[in-house]
Parts: C-alpha cells; structure tokens; sequence
C-alpha cells in the first residue's frame, strides 16, 4: 500500500539500506505490487519490506530483488527469509520466471552469508556497481557489487548459475 512509505524511516536509517526517492517506491508498487511486500508489528512499525520486479529478455526473465531490509530491533525472527520466499513464489508461479537475482555490496559479509543460507550464489562481480571509493582491501573497488542468483522451477539445468561466479568480473555498464 502506498500510504506504507511514509513508516519507512526507522528502516531507512540502517547504513546498509539503498533508499529512492518516492517515485521509485510508487513506480514499483504500480507496476509489479505482488512482488513488493511490507512487514509491520501489531503496533503499527514498520519491521522491514522487500521490493521486486520481473525483467529480462527470453531465457534471462526474471524476478529481481531491488530492495530488501528489516529494521535492526526486528533481524533474526525470518522476516528476510518470508519477504524473500514470497517473491521467489510469485516470481516462479506467477512470472514464470527462470531465477531471482539481486546486486549485493562485495563487502557485506552479512547480507551475502544470508542469501548464501537462502541458496543463492554469486553469478559475478559487477566493478564499480554503486559507483566508486577507488582501491580498497585487496586492489579491490569497495563499492562493487555481486549479482547473486537462485535459479527456478523454469531452470532445471541450473544454467542461471555458475561454480566460479566470484572470479567473472564485468563493467556497471555492461548490467542492466
């Protein structure tokens, strides 16, 4: 529901969260709302939300997960793990989609053990995907990302995914 983003800033504020402008939350909502959900206690707080979409041209359709976040006081009680299984049911049932993927920061070991623990690997690393910091640890841009994926029903060959995923390197402008 639209009236939803006004409860986002206790979520917001985590320094990991990727936050757009209104535009963007209401351009998803209408074009893809059973692929974004919100998660709110009894009191009315908002605990966390996901927003997805579906793209990709023939064997690369696909459901995407653009945001996913739960406020701090709410983590460890599954609300990722919900949000997440809800869009991989709706991006395979509905969408028929052949994986679900998502961009993640290199150096969020949280957030890539999580998706890891959820199934999904790394495809590869996008250099300078949120911009950049110049070199960090390792000769290694900090804000490069990894396109993690879980393949679908629709990919029963796996071919959405791949053993070597950490070590294929591609430019930001070379992703959709």
């Amino acid at each position: 529901m639209a009236t939803d983003m006004f409860k986002f800033n206790n979520v917001n504020l985590d320094v990991w969260t990727e936050t757009y402008g209104i535009s963007f939350y209401l351009s998803y909502l209408s074009r893809w709302p059973d692929l974004c959900c919100v998660q709110e206690a009894p009191s009315g707080r908002m605990m966390g939300y996901i927003l997805g979409k579906a793209e990709g041209p023939s064997s690369e359709w696909h459901g995407h997960i653009t945001a996913l976040t739960v406020a701090p006081e709410y983590r460890r009680l599954s609300l990722a793990r919900s949000m997440v299984n809800r869009l991989e049911l709706v991006s395979d049932e509905h969408y028929k989609g052949f994986f679900v993927d998502l961009y993640v920061r290199c150096n969020n070991a949280l957030a890539i053990n999580m998706y890891e623990g959820f199934g999904y690997s790394v495809y590869r690393r996008v250099r300078e995907y949120y911009g950049t910091l110049g070199v960090g640890k390792g000769g290694k841009d900090e804000e490069d990302a990894f396109d993690m994926r879980k393949p679908l029903s629709k990919d029963p060959l796996r071919r959405s995914v791949r053993s070597n995923g950490r070590e294929v390197l591609v430019n930001a402008s070379s992703v959709s």
